[in-house]
């Protein structure tokens, strides 16, 4: 593909402040970066990507690409996502760290008061590609203004192999539709020392991403829809417990209690679980090595693997995708050329590459991306395409506000399943995470 320099940056972004810059003319022709851009860096923080291309190409090609468009040396830095929020608070108490953090799930809520308003950028952003989704939307604005500026979503859905779920009755690559028909055709391969992977463990991605729906698929609720009245302590979550008990002990890995975001991969990949909610690495990794990751008859791991949806319960049907925002800090001291980073690093055709890198593994905050050709690429990965229309968030069914990301911080969902399934009784693991989330929300 192309290089994309300064002078096709500047062409295309016709809008904004590069536009209201002035002396656009003088710039091309001096063949020099923006004054305010000279001799300044930028320092973006970022987790380390489960897909290993992406961060090759931006820590390659993209930090280069910056400093001849731009004129700023960019430093990207990757770390494991369960740690970025430690080191957001710690710069915030200093003053001092990472001009822009690319912030999981709605993360973004905790520090608003000291992130910079970025409402200019998200705004031209959303209009030039389509809108956002309501989740990219929820996560990076606060009521008031953008306080982020959305950058992808990676889409959940189940991870299963297909030859498997065919021994115990699911023929033509079907996946069981229920919780309770999991549970039975669990039941059955973990007879067979092929359970079902899931974690309840302090992890960013997976286990919000499947206690947060299986919550909403019996009906229950965190709060009320105006966000005063938490109305967790109710019949539905109370039977959504007493079934996980159940469950868990029936068809699950019940391992699963200490894995983090990675160990369900390395499960799937070995061939020790039947089926994990996921992203679409553990499919992209046995794409990549497909000599490395074999099934038990010899032959490539890829060929046995399908995507579906989270099952429906008695409620309906729902899924939880972690969206990624880009927060700039408001003690960076190089705001205007971080704004103008945003815009470059957002704008189509340097995300492109960037996306196309994932293979579908993150969708685009905006809804132009479910048009891109990679689509067409693999049938296997078309559940991801549309996957971020489905999704609600955390806050359900009030805002997905500061009180929401606390709650979600801290646990308290995914802790009240852990605690029922190691024994306390599920009417006091109810009680607890209700009162927990008393203490968040103060009704």
């Amino acid at each position: 593909m192309a290089r994309f320099d300064r002078r096709s940056f500047l062409k295309l972004s016709g809008s904004g402040a590069l536009a209201a810059t002035g002396g656009m003319a003088g710039i091309l022709a001096s063949g020099r970066a923006p004054a305010y851009a000279q001799a300044t860096s930028l320092h973006w923080l970022r987790w380390a990507d489960f897909v290993p291309a992406s961060d090759q190409l931006l820590k390659g090609e993209i930090v280069a690409e910056c400093e001849k468009a731009l004129g700023m040396k960019l430093t990207i830095e990757t770390i494991n996502a369960n740690d970025i929020q430690a080191r957001i608070t710690s710069s915030v108490q200093s003053g001092s760290g990472p001009d822009i953090v690319c912030a999981l799930n709605n993360w973004a809520q905790l520090y608003g008061e000291s992130l910079a308003d970025v409402t200019d950028v998200a705004e031209e952003l959303g209009k030039a590609q389509g809108g956002f989704y309501e989740t990219s939307k929820v996560v990076a604005n606060d009521g008031k203004r953008w306080i982020a500026v959305p950058w992808s979503i990676v889409g959940l859905q189940i991870a299963y192999r297909k030859s498997w779920f065919e021994e115990v009755g699911y023929s033509g690559g079907k996946f069981p539709e229920t919780w309770e028909a999991l549970r039975e055709a669990g039941k059955k391969l973990k007879a067979m020392g092929r359970p079902v992977g899931q974690t309840l463990g302090h992890t960013f991605g997976d286990a919000p991403a499947f206690t947060y729906p299986y919550l909403w698929s019996w009906g229950a609720k965190e709060v009320d829809a105006d966000g005063k009245s938490v109305l967790l302590n109710s019949k539905e979550t109370l039977e959504s417990v007493k079934f996980m008990v159940g469950f868990w002990k029936d068809a699950l890995d019940e391992g699963g209690l200490a894995w983090d975001d990675s160990s369900n991969n390395r499960a799937f990949l070995s061939g020790t679980c039947c089926a994990t909610n996921n992203g679409a690495s553990i499919y992209i990794e046995a794409l990549r090595k497909p000599d490395a990751y074999q099934t038990e008859k010899g032959t490539p791991l890829k060929g046995d693997i399908l995507h579906a949806p989270l099952p429906k319960g008695p409620g309906g049907q729902f899924s939880f995708h972690v969206p990624f925002s880009n927060m700039l800090m408001g003690y960076s001291k190089n705001q205007k050329g971080a704004k103008e980073f945003l815009r470059w690093i957002s704008s189509k055709p340097v995300f492109d590459r960037w996306f196309t890198t994932q293979k579908g593994f993150s969708v685009g905050p905006t809804t132009d991306w479910e048009k891109h050709k990679l689509w067409n690429d693999d049938p296997i990965m078309l559940p991801y395409r549309s996957a971020a229309r489905t999704g609600r968030f955390a806050g359900y069914a009030g805002p997905s506000g500061r009180k929401a990301a606390e709650v979600l911080t801290k646990y308290i969902l995914t802790d009240m399943y852990a605690k029922a399934v190691q024994g306390m009784p599920p009417e006091d693991a109810v009680k607890w995470a209700h009162g927990e989330l008393i203490k968040i929300y103060g009704a």
